[in-house]
């Protein structure tokens, strides 16, 4: 039988099922090597450093949480849907969650929450909401950010609680936040 031929995306990809089931810590050369039934000789032929295959596990981290969110949107809900998603995805996935949220990213330079939301964000979803609330694009965006905000603080939360909080509980808490923050984005674009 012909050994098989060990690439950098099957590396990536046992290091990111590696994070995903115990965090980043367990990505180890040897962890990588025996997921994936070789010698680690392959393994340091594609990782010159492991910061580099952090950051290569990150970036799957990131196509991985957008095909989740993509998968629990609710065309009749969209945005509330949206945050549902990175809710769950949070209790579902902490490890991941705890890689891209609470962790230093490399790509990752913003110096502001404006730009973070310009490298983050998909501008779909600020035009969605002008459109949806007939609210000018700026308050689409600014709900957005703070929504976004507040999605990741309360999820952070529930992976800190390990877990104790109900996800009802924390689901009407950004829905009351949604709609505050809805009413303060209709207010600002009527001001203007």
């Amino acid at each position: 039988m012909p050994k098989q031929r060990i690439t950098k995306e099957m590396v990536v990809e046992a290091a990111f099922e590696l994070a995903r089931e115990g965090g980043m810590e367990k990505v180890l050369v040897k962890n990588i090597a025996g997921r994936l039934g070789c010698s680690v000789q392959p393994i340091y032929s594609y990782c010159s450093n492991m910061e580099e295959l952090k950051r290569d596990v990150q970036r799957r981290t990131a196509v991985f949480f957008q095909e989740y969110v993509a998968a629990h949107i609710k065309k009749e809900d969209y945005f509330h849907s949206i945050g549902k998603a990175y809710l769950c995805l949070s209790k579902e996935e902490p490890n991941l969650f705890e890689l891209y949220f609470l962790q230093k990213r490399a790509d990752c330079a913003a110096k502001s929450l404006w730009e973070l939301y310009e490298q983050e964000c998909t501008p779909a979803v600020a035009d969605f909401l002008a459109e949806t609330f007939s609210i000018s694009v700026e308050a689409a965006r600014k709900l957005h950010l703070n929504m976004v905000i507040y999605n990741t603080g309360i999820s952070t939360i529930l992976i800190s609680s390990n877990f104790g909080i109900p996800m009802e509980e924390l689901d009407r808490q950004l829905v009351a936040a949604y709609e505050i923050f809805l009413e303060q984005a209709v207010k600002e674009s009527k001001q203007k």
